[in-house]
């Protein structure tokens, strides 16, 4: 490499061709980039243009800068921990696969009301009332953190009278009390992945230009009726999703 020649901004162009050699393996991950020095001698471009690029490259994830040292090509870790998704049910007892997390705060109880996303995924219109329980949650393990929201709608909870009192009921014993109410529960679960708020960021300590992943299973009950809805948000760099399937009939498909 030498010289840019291509065309676009010049910085854009310093960014790809580092890129470049990060995904050749002229950079190996965890080294240090050549200095500003370097980088200016080697393109021929102007320090506000090299410290551009290097900021585009740190904004994509791609490198961290080590105040009084430089530059280095970030090293992508395994995930720390995987969080199994499977429901398991012994008896009346319910078990989910951060049953063994701590809660590193108590429990935030509010009341809240459907949006345009969570209003679907609830059956219920925009601006339905709910009851909302965030839970900050570590693994022992590794402090791997996760935010987990519960989402009771007011109609669950009136015929749950134990969810009106305390919705900050734990899930799996959430579980338990619909189906001790009559419901033949069932799950569906989307995961996506984004970029974190600037609230979630600092509440799951996440470095920069690290997404998030994001699921949400919708606790069906009765005639695939929503009861509750979960949220589970963790650091990609530090969590990964864990599930078990099962060749079930298709008209009963379940969490298992």
């Amino acid at each position: 490499m030498g010289e840019i020649q291509r065309p676009g901004a010049l910085y854009q162009q310093v960014a790809a061709e580092i890129r470049s050699g990060i995904a050749a393996g002229e950079y190996k991950p965890g080294s240090p980039l050549p200095s500003e020095s370097q980088l200016i001698e080697r393109y021929k471009v102007s320090r506000p243009t090299v410290r551009k690029a290097i900021a585009a490259l740190r904004a994509e994830g791609l490198i961290e800068v080590i105040h009084g040292k430089g530059s280095y090509v970030r090293a992508l870790p395994a995930p720390a921990v995987t969080i199994e998704r499977t429901i398991t049910h012994s008896g009346k007892a319910f078990h989910t696969g951060h049953h063994a997390w701590e809660q590193a705060e108590t429990p935030a109880i509010y009341r809240t009301a459907t949006t345009a996303i969570t209003g679907p995924l609830l059956g219920l219109a925009e601006g339905e009332a709910l009851f909302g329980v965030d839970r900050l949650l570590t693994d022992p393990d590794t402090g791997t953190r996760a935010l987990h929201t519960v989402l009771i709608p007011f109609a669950t909870a009136d015929k749950a009278e134990q969810l009106a009192e305390a919705p900050d009921t734990e899930p799996e014993q959430i579980y338990a009390i619909l189906t001790a109410a009559g419901h033949k529960l069932t799950w569906h679960e989307t995961v996506s992945a984004r970029m974190p708020l600037p609230d979630e960021r600092s509440t799951l300590d996440i470095p920069d230009a690290t997404p998030i992943i994001h699921t949400a299973r919708v606790t069906l009950g009765t005639d695939d009726r929503p009861l509750i809805l979960e949220e589970l948000r963790a650091s990609a760099d530090r969590a990964q999703l864990g599930y078990r399937i099962t060749a079930d009939n298709p008209r009963q498909l379940r969490a298992v």
